[in-house]
């Protein structure tokens, strides 16, 4: 099958490169390195270096012609969206209509989009279903879940088939050390300075991490399956940042210090998604457990 993944030279979207070519696909990746790096290219791809942004990715995703499309490049820095709203618009919304344009230009049969569980804001209750509403606190999540809006409107109007995966926060190998998103590979990316693990606020907020491998593993599953469905891909458990930090004090042989400092605007408090439509509409289940899958990140950071 001939595959294009925006964002393959990405975290989720390298691991995603591996497992299709291992599987046997085409892969083509769409990346311009603003995040994502030129080692993190699988050699086996076929690299296309562009601007989702830009006109050039709806012209490249024409000429590759992929039956299938993984969207995941985004601007994915919550910070960063409060600080320059408009950048992350232009990639997050007209990206996104540029890679639906490139989809119908190349006769593409289903796009998979890559959501956040951000999109819900500070909600009144969890677990969340798909059903609830959504109310963004931030820019990011605004533009992802206007970019969800694109996706399933295109799917009416022009028959491009589409699955929305909602994710937790993904951690695992070649994470970014940035981002709120990015809390676990900023604590590794500590761990292995030797400085202060810097938690914002209290650290009672909670998080809903998922590994990548997992991860990747939905992706596949929703080539085929979910068709017009919007998806959450989670383990359904709360963990609060205090408890990873004290998982890292369990496989860090020194001392793990911790300082605090103010919560950050645009940040949720509390977030964890339902997987059962996950399991009933693709198959899926997460498989890693948060010790074993915080153990093989750690062992990524500290090389060994």
């Amino acid at each position: 099958m001939r595959i294009a993944v925006t964002g393959g030279a990405g975290f989720i979207g390298s691991h995603l490169v591996k497992a299709l070519l291992e599987r046997g696909d085409e892969v083509h990746v769409l990346d311009n390195f603003a995040t994502g790096r030129p080692e993190y290219v699988h050699p086996g791809a076929v690299l296309h270096e562009v601007d989702i942004a830009g006109e050039e990715a709806r012209t490249a995703l024409a000429a590759i012609g992929a039956e299938v499309v993984y969207h995941l490049a985004a601007q994915a820095d919550v910070q960063q969206s409060i600080r320059n709203p408009r950048l992350d618009a232009d990639v997050n919304v007209r990206g996104t209509i540029n890679v639906l344009d490139g989809c119908r230009d190349g006769q593409t049969r289903k796009i998979v989009f890559a959501s956040t569980s951000g999109v819900y804001g500070n909600p009144p209750k969890l677990p969340l279903r798909e059903q609830d509403p959504a109310e963004p606190v931030s820019f990011y999540a605004l533009s992802k879940l206007t970019a969800e809006s694109y996706v399933r409107l295109y799917g009416t109007l022009f028959g491009l088939e589409h699955t929305v995966l909602r994710y937790g926060n993904v951690y695992g190998p070649l994470q970014t050390a940035k981002g709120e998103g990015g809390v676990v590979a900023l604590f590794m990316s500590r761990l292995r300075q030797g400085q202060p693990l810097h938690v914002h606020g209290d650290g009672e907020q909670t998080r809903d991490f998922v590994f990548v491998r997992d991860v990747v593993e939905a992706n596949l599953a929703a080539a085929e399956k979910g068709a017009g469905e919007t998806i959450h891909v989670s383990t359904a458990r709360r963990v609060s940042v205090n408890e990873l930090v004290a998982e890292l004090r369990k496989l860090h042989a020194g001392e793990v210090a911790v300082s605090h400092g103010p919560a950050r605007p645009g940040d949720i408090v509390h977030s964890c998604l339902d997987n059962a439509a996950a399991a009933r509409l693709l198959g899926w289940k997460p498989r890693t457990a948060l010790r074993d899958g915080l153990e093989a990140t750690y062992r990524y950071w500290m090389n060994v």
